[in-house]
């Protein structure tokens, strides 16, 4: 798997046929859902259909979205799940404390992601991202979020966004992908929408649908410019020491040279 995941692409776990298809769709990372995508009268059929995928490890790294810790299936799904050869990551939904995160951990042989979709979630986000070692990642799910607090638009999201991605950094956690994108016809506000993303800080996006995924990676990948202006980032660090000004006028320090490096290891995917 890449150092920078940007893209996550969902599937449900009762459409053996569309996890295939996402398998060979160039998402850095199939997320077979157990969860949301799955109706009730399918969860058996689910689980047992994503355990013999796992089986062996798949060609690109699965991750597996369970149903609610709080609920009647996830005891079974963690049971049948945890430990299968193929699984690269359990994420877990509807997270609301650390301790959720530490009754599960050492079932789990996968690195474990938590979603933060309530308020209580956003309000204990450091401590859940802080919870155990084996939590590789958290997450905002922003469609229960939405519900939970009654916002109708972005701006009602701004503050839990920004919570999350300052949680997940000081919790020595990569940067949080984005929420995914529900209208998968418009990909002009995709792409819009995760230029914002970008901005605020979040790294990639989870899909629901292949045609994202070339919109997500673009929006997230430097632009040549981007990539120009690291370069010279670097040049200039790598013939003098500590803190100067470049020609143009930007000041060059460590953050600098830091963010400049990350970025030619993202522009590595072109």
């Amino acid at each position: 798997m890449t150092a920078f995941p940007l893209t996550w692409l969902y599937a449900p776990g009762d459409r053996p046929d569309l996890v295939a298809k996402a398998l060979t769709s160039g998402a850095d990372i199939v997320v077979v859902d157990l969860e949301d995508a799955v109706a009730p009268d399918r969860k058996e059929y689910a689980r047992a259909a994503t355990a013999d995928l796992l089986t062996d490890p798949p060609p690109v790294p699965v991750h597996v979205r369970v149903n609610a810790l709080a609920g009647p299936w996830a005891e079974r799904d963690i049971a049948t799940l945890a430990q299968a050869p193929g699984l690269s990551g359990l994420r877990l939904p509807k997270v609301t404390s650390p301790a959720e995160i530490t009754r599960v951990a050492p079932r789990a042989a996968a690195g474990l992601y938590a979603l933060l979709e309530t308020a209580l979630a956003v309000e204990q986000a450091y401590a859940v991202a802080t919870a155990h070692p084996n939590l590789r990642g958290i997450a905002l799910g922003e469609a229960d979020l939405r519900a939970d607090l009654g916002v109708r638009d972005d701006t009602g999201l701004a503050w839990a966004r920004s919570r999350v991605i300052v949680a997940a950094r000081a919790a020595g956690l990569p940067p949080p992908p984005q929420s995914v994108h529900p209208d998968i016809r418009d990909l002009e506000g995709l792409a819009a929408s995760c230029a914002h993303g970008r901005a605020l800080g979040f790294l990639g996006r989870a899909a629901i649908h292949p045609r994202q995924l070339p919109v997500i990676e673009r929006a997230y990948l430097p632009t040549e410019e981007e990539i120009e202006r690291a370069e010279t980032v670097l040049k200039a660090a790598a013939t003098q020491q500590g803190a100067q000004a470049l020609p143009d006028g930007r000041f060059v320090d460590a953050a600098v040279v830091t963010a400049a490096q990350r970025a030619l290891s993202l522009a590595r995917r072109r």
